[in-house]
């Protein structure tokens, strides 16, 4: 194995291991507060989606790859390429459209008047999930032909484009190409685009809320940010940082499906785009969410005390 290979290769493992750590332990605090019996938030759900999206695309895409890359060959069939490629393509646009509806939540949750009836329903914990699981209606439809088009590293295909993962290999027929293309991101750029407007809407929101009440906080001696400065801060770094990296990802999946054998940088640039999110969105969670601190220090407070 060449020192590149080796390099990028921790590279990888690095970021793959931090993201499973992360989404890993996300998860487990979410389920725990089902099962403790504390009170539920409708968003809880939706967090708890994403988490769990997150740690399909990073077992699914991050996983493979960090293999492939540290010089494992051939350890999935024609089976395993095909059930890999779909949940990461489906956990993908799941994963779109939490973000989209977290963000819708949120905006309608601080400024009611864009929504009214909404506004009721969203405090509800069944209308919650049954959002929830229209997320994974559309992306379990569209991609379900992807078994078709995606073969085990050993396949081979006598048609004309032909995309090698090291790992897997994926090839459309020739002019299904475009088609393809449009097919698949038409919902993601939907969401995206509503997603910057529900962000921008609630970013302005807390703006304005925060100018109202500036002359409160002239008085105030307290170091600590406002609930409102972090909440805005919060939602910039997930929607930008989501933003850049899922639309750097879509340039180089539409090049890698219109390009006839596209170089391995291509593959490898894109699969460490796509799972920069999904590894390191958890940690911006974790440390904008109070009620995971509050936990660690009663956790460490306990610790204390039986020692």
């Amino acid at each position: 194995m060449c020192s590149a290979n080796l390099d990028l290769g921790i590279v990888f493992l690095t970021q793959t291991g931090l993201g499973l750590v992360g989404n890993s332990y996300l998860l487990c605090m979410y389920n725990f507060t089902v099962l403790i019996g504390h009170h539920l938030k409708p968003t809880d759900l939706i967090l708890n989606q994403l988490v769990l999206t997150n740690l399909v695309v990073l077992f699914s895409k991050g996983v493979p790859q960090t293999l492939s890359t540290l010089g494992w060959e051939y350890f999935l069939d024609d089976a395993g390429c095909k059930l890999v490629f779909y949940f990461y393509r489906v956990s993908t646009g799941v994963s779109f459209s939490t973000v989209c509806l977290l963000n819708g939540f949120h905006t309608i949750k601080i400024n009611p008047s864009i929504c009214r009836w909404m506004e009721l329903k969203i405090r509800s914990l069944k209308f919650t999930g049954f959002c929830c699981c229209l997320c994974w209606i559309p992306h379990l439809l569209i991609n379900s032909f992807l078994p078709l088009i995606v073969y085990g590293p050993l396949s081979k295909k006598n048609l004309s484009i032909e995309n090698n993962y090291e790992y897997c290999s994926w090839i459309t027929p020739q002019g299904y190409s475009p088609l393809y293309t449009a097919l698949y991101f038409f919902p993601n750029l939907m969401s995206l685009i509503f997603m910057i407007w529900a962000s921008g809407s609630m970013v302005l929101v807390l703006h304005r809320h925060r100018l109202r009440v500036q002359h409160i906080r002239r008085h105030s001696f307290s170091p600590n940010p406002s609930h409102e400065a972090r909440a805005t801060r919060t939602i910039l770094v997930l929607v930008s940082s989501f933003v850049t990296f899922y639309s750097v990802y879509v340039i180089f999946s539409i090049w890698m499906t219109l390009v006839t054998h596209q170089g391995q940088w291509m593959v490898n640039s894109s699969v460490l785009v796509a799972s920069c999110f999904p590894a390191f969105s958890p940690f911006v969670l974790i440390i904008s969410d109070s009620r995971i601190s509050q936990r660690w220090f009663a956790c460490r407070e306990k610790t204390k005390v039986f020692s």
